[in-house]
């Protein structure tokens, strides 16, 4: 496997742990539980955006174009109604 493959494969795992963590702390009711499992899902998205960098640096991965303001301000209209 070659590493770029590595690479992408482990930013689509976390991806999905970072999904599974929010929808488990959204049914936690158990404060320490729910506190544990927010420090584990802050340090994943650490984990995930360092990848993310190194993976973008050596050209593994290619984001989007940035959204234009416009862009911005018609989702943000969406989910502030």
């Amino acid at each position: 496997m070659q590493e770029k493959d590595m690479v992408n494969d482990i930013l689509s795992m976390v991806n999905s742990s970072l999904t599974g963590y929010a929808n488990v702390i959204a049914q936690s009711s158990e404060q320490n539980l729910r506190q544990t499992l927010q420090q584990i899902r802050n340090s994943d998205e650490q984990f995930q955006y360092q990848l993310y960098k190194v993976a973008e640096q050596k050209g593994y991965y290619q984001p989007a174009e940035p959204a234009s303001p416009q862009e911005i301000q018609q989702v943000k209209s969406i989910f502030t109604r």
